[in-house]
Order: structure tokens, then C-alpha cells, then sequence
């Protein structure tokens, strides 16, 4: 079963969204909510593989949702707007579903949630990485064997990971969180939605904005950490 929630402030484009749903046994919808207070608490609480999220909603928008996730799920937009279609790329996303939505697309969509699922349970089955253990990265014509334990941080772009280590940054094809699912996290501790920091690395620690902290790494690098993962810090240094 695939756990999954709509977010979409159109109480009939809900309904419609549900109706096509019955034909997807695999999809188990654990909720709705029609603005984002409603649809942030209901992820953090009920922590969905998927979510079908509406652009336009109020309070926020789907993409202002989003930024506030230290982990973001699978995403399939459900707009009727083409406009953003870019920007929604940046995320997390399965797929970009225009309403009203057309059963074959949805049909489209779902079969790649099902492949990355498949993709995802591969990963998870591997042994966690060490330290010691040297990953291979390609970027365009350059290739390096990197230890892990040289890396500072690992950060989000997209669908890409961009991997930080001496003065290096190239790119590859892993989003963060399966990037995250291969490492060690008593070593590489995900500070923020966006980036993951080798604890190595950290030099200093320091209060922050709105409750939050800042990391300093030893070559230099400074890095917010999000009020949910605070307590990971300040468990790690005893603060």
C-alpha cells in the first residue's frame, strides 16, 4: 500500500480526485485538508509516501508547504495552472497533473510511484556506508573516488544532490533523501531540508533565528540548522 494524502482547498476537486482513487487499490488515503496549516500538521503527523498537492491554498502555497519539510514525500502536483510546471521540478515531484485531471494521466503517474517505491526499497535493503567506504562521482567529463569522510555536506538541488568536498562541488543524479538512506546517521546528520553535514566537519555551534542554530564548519562553510532537528545537535554536543 502506498500512503497518501490529498492537500487541494477545492472540496469538489477533492471529491473528483477521491472518486478516481478507487480505481488505485494500491493507494491507502490516510487524509485530506483544504488549507496549509491543516496540511502541514497532517504530514508531520501521518508522515505519507505521497501527496497530491494543490499550487493555490490558503495560507500558503504548495511550494511554501513544501519548504517547510525537513523531509519532503513524493509529490504529484494537481493545479490548473501549467505555469509552474518548472518550478514544481525542483521539488521533490513525481508528476505534474493539470485538472480537471484525466484518469490515463493519473494512471501515468501512479505507475512512477510505483518505480520510485521500487527504486527506494533496492536502496534500503544495502548495507549503510561507512566512513571509510569511497563512492564514485561522475559530473560531466570529470570522475573522483571520494571517502566519505572527506565530504563536508551534502545539499539538495532538486533532484540532483550536490556533493561538497574538498573544493569540489559536483553534482549527481540521487535526490537528498535517497543520498540519506545510504549513509551512516550517527556521521552525516540532516541539519535542514536542503542539506546533509558530515559531523566531522562542525567546528562551532551557535544560536540562530526563531529558535534555530547555526553550524560552523572547520573549512569555514556556515549552515542553518531547522527548528526540528535541533535537538539532534544538541544531543550530539550535550548542549
Amino acid at each position: 500500500m502506498i500512503k497518501a494524502v490529498i492537500i487541494e482547498d477545492s472540496r469538489l476537486a477533492r471529491k473528483e480526485l477521491k472518486e478516481l482513487l478507487k480505481d488505485f487499490p494500491q493507494i491507502e488515503l490516510l487524509g485530506e485538508a483544504g488549507n496549509a496549516e491543516d496540511a502541514l500538521g497532517m504530514i508531520r503527523q501521518l508522515s505519507p509516501e505521497l501527496i497530491f498537492l494543490d499550487i493555490h491554498l490558503p495560507g500558503k502555497s504548495g511550494f511554501e508547504i513544501l519548504q517547510e519539510l525537513d523531509r519532503v514525500p513524493m509529490v504529484i502536483f494537481t493545479t490548473a495552472f501549467d505555469q509552474y510546471a518548472l518550478q514544481a521540478f525542483e521539488y521533490n515531484t513525481i508528476d505534474y497533473l493539470l485538472k480537471p485531471i484525466a484518469p490515463e494521466r493519473l494512471v501515468q503517474a501512479l505507475l512512477k510511484v510505483e518505480g520510485q517505491l521500487a527504486k527506494s526499497k533496492v536502496t534500503l535493503k544495502r548495507e549503510k556506508l561507512t566512513v571509510n567506504d569511497r563512492i564514485f562521482v561522475k559530473d560531466g567529463p570529470k570522475c573522483w573516488f571520494v571517502t566519505l569522510n572527506e565530504v563536508r555536506f551534502f545539499e539538495s538541488k532538486g533532484n540532483y544532490t550536490q556533493v561538497h568536498f574538498d573544493n569540489n562541488s559536483p553534482l549527481v543524479l540521487r535526490s537528498l533523501q535517497q543520498v540519506e538512506e545510504t549513509l551512516d546517521d550517527q556521521q552525516f546528520i540532516r541539519i535542514n531540508r536542503q542539506q546533509i553535514v558530515n559531523v566531522r566537519f562542525i567546528a562551532d555551534v551557535a544560536e540562530w533565528f526563531s529558535g534555530g542554530l547555526k553550524l560552523t564548519l572547520s573549512t569555514g562553510d556556515t549552515v542553518e540548522v531547522s527548528r526540528r532537528q535541533v535537538y539532534r545537535i544538541k544531543e550530539l554536543f550535550s548542549l
